[in-house]
């Protein structure tokens, strides 16, 4: 039976020329190089530069992902931006990314699902695209989350790091069956009782200020190894495929002890997992475009490749969607 798939066309990234080593975080709060690594694998993050928006990462991004698609930038007639962290309350970051690429028509919005943004964009460019609503999609994970970070509380500083990317998703017609490229699955789910285990204290109709983040490590770390390893089970399960049929996993970077728990639990190899943590932190919404661009940059993502992504993020939010390269 013929169907509609969205298939990737391209990937691009965007990190912050400023790096941030553990060892410059030392000099900021009592904490250490080998403290860190210990508790999250992070060596190093980017920080945005002072002036340097959400929107000009994303932009940045947004362009290598069109260069490599192929695809023109006025052929594109939906953006989705996932942040949070934006450039301004109102308008979205993706208006003035769309802004910025030239495009005068189509659709562009903002998703906030934190962590998990990018696989809640590409969920719905997906079901956009199926429909014939859209015919070709920019997905954007963008953060600027040194922004948010409360300096002096070394549990959470030290975690996390600014970047961007990004994929351009097309329709095409597809057979229907397994051999089909594109996404085949996506998954997405929350939980608002745990909201206030990973959270910002501010907001505009709370406090009328933007906030810190805010986190129970402890909690955050249990509920994230049992979410995420259950929506990859659920969307193993509904398409039919075996964990150890994946050619690739491409997960949310948060900590190397939970990707490390998530592999054992399903039986996956490491080497099969992408993990870009060590060197750029946790980067939130941004996190899986620009571990899906290394991969991609490393020649580790050939044509038919079956590829996992997924995360978990403040509210609780979580998913997976699984694609054919």
């Amino acid at each position: 039976m013929a169907v509609i798939r969205s298939v990737i066309q391209g990937v691009g990234a965007y990190l912050p020329e400023q790096v941030m080593t553990n060892a410059d975080i030392a000099k900021i709060v009592d904490t250490s190089d080998e403290w860190i690594v210990a508790r999250s694998g992070i060596e190093q993050r980017h920080i945005a530069a002072e002036g340097e928006k959400t929107s000009d990462l994303a932009l940045a991004a947004a362009h290598k992902a069109l260069v490599r698609s192929g695809i023109d930038p006025t052929d594109i007639d939906l953006i989705i931006c996932a942040t949070a962290t934006p450039d301004r309350t109102f308008p979205s970051t993706a208006v003035a990314v769309q802004a910025g690429l030239g495009i005068s028509s189509g659709a562009a919005f903002d998703i906030q699902a934190v962590c998990s943004g990018f696989v809640y964009g590409v969920a719905t460019a997906d079901n956009f695209l199926r429909s014939g609503a859209a015919k070709r999609a920019l997905v954007i994970g963008a953060e600027t989350f040194s922004r948010i970070l409360d300096w002096e509380d070394r549990s959470t500083c030290v975690l996390f790091g600014d970047g961007a990317g990004a994929v351009v998703m097309e329709a095409q017609p597809s057979h229907g069956g397994r051999d089909d490229r594109g996404i085949l699955s996506t998954l997405i789910r929350s939980d608002g009782r745990y909201q206030d285990l990973l959270y910002v204290d501010g907001g505009p109709g709370s406090t009328k200020t933007v906030g810190y983040l805010r986190m129970n490590g402890r909690e955050v770390f249990r509920h994230a190894v049992q979410k995420i390893t259950g929506v990859i089970e659920e969307t193993l399960v509904s398409t039919g495929y075996a964990a150890d049929e994946i050619d690739l996993f491409v997960p949310h970077q948060a900590n190397k002890r939970i990707l490390d728990g998530v592999a054992k639990k399903l039986g996956v190899p490491i080497e099969r997992v992408v993990m870009t943590i060590s060197k750029h932190g946790n980067t939130s919404a941004a996190s899986i475009p620009l571990a899906l661009n290394h991969a991609f940059e490393e020649h580790r993502l050939s044509e038919g490749n079956l590829v996992l992504l997924e995360a978990m993020g403040g509210g609780f939010t979580w998913g997976a969607a699984l694609l054919r390269w």
